[in-house]
């Protein structure tokens, strides 16, 4: 599964991700905050979430608006 970090800038292009790398460092820290891009599809996002909730993480998911536009916003994911 390929997934898209929250871009820096508005104008730059999100950078992608592939899920086993978000294991890895998961295994290396234990615990992380990742912020995911608005191009990133709901359905991608929740099936991120399942595949951290079966290696036995807890997963926080939530939708962060930073904007009063409706396409301001972005995907957190904090795993435990």
């Amino acid at each position: 599964m390929e997934l898209l970090f929250a871009r820096n800038e508005l104008n730059e292009k999100p950078k992608k991700v592939q899920l086993d790398k978000i294991k890895e460092e998961l295994q290396k820290e234990g615990e992380k905050i990742f912020y995911f891009d608005r191009d990133n599809s709901h359905k991608d996002m929740m099936a991120l979430v399942d595949a951290l909730e079966d290696e036995g993480l807890n997963v926080y998911f939530r939708e962060v608006k930073y904007g009063l536009a409706d396409e301001e916003y972005m995907y957190e994911v904090h795993a435990l």
